[in-house]
């Protein structure tokens, strides 16, 4: 069952908003401010990954984006056959549009272990674009 949950705004930051809404893709405030306070409450409590405990245990995904080279395919090859971290499933698609692979890799592991692999991935010749998008935190849900 919904609840109504209303908070007051002066007229300036209530047009801004309805830009922002607009802007993201948004069709209504419920939604983006339910989704704005998830994120905004996610980032106090865990913060970014940059700033998490070591030991903090995450899950989410890799996204990298590159051109085909040797040493890109070994960190690869290495990254998924190491400890660092633990692959769930991996993905590969050439983006011919952008000229780009990309691998997207689902994992779990601590924080520290996230930010090595992010670091191993920087600095491989031919890596464009390293992301990581981590899983939303959940005390319950349907998995």
């Amino acid at each position: 069952m919904s609840r109504i949950i209303t908070f007051s705004a002066d007229k300036s930051f209530a047009n801004d908003l309805d830009s922002i809404i607009e802007k993201s893709g948004y069709q209504n405030r419920s939604r983006f401010i339910r989704d704005a306070s998830l994120f905004f409450s996610e980032i106090q409590q865990r913060g970014e990954l940059n700033n998490m405990k070591d030991e903090e245990i995450l899950e989410g995904h890799f996204i990298i984006h590159y051109q085909h080279h040797n040493s890109v395919e070994t960190k690869l090859m290495e990254i998924k056959h190491s400890n660092e971290i633990e692959i769930s499933s991996s993905n590969h698609s050439c983006l011919k549009h952008s000229h780009t692979c990309v691998d997207i890799i689902q994992a779990i592991g601590s924080a520290a272990n996230f930010r090595t692999v992010i670091e191993q991935l920087q600095d491989t010749p031919n890596v464009n674009k390293v992301s990581f998008i981590p899983a939303p935190m959940r005390e319950e849900g349907c998995c």
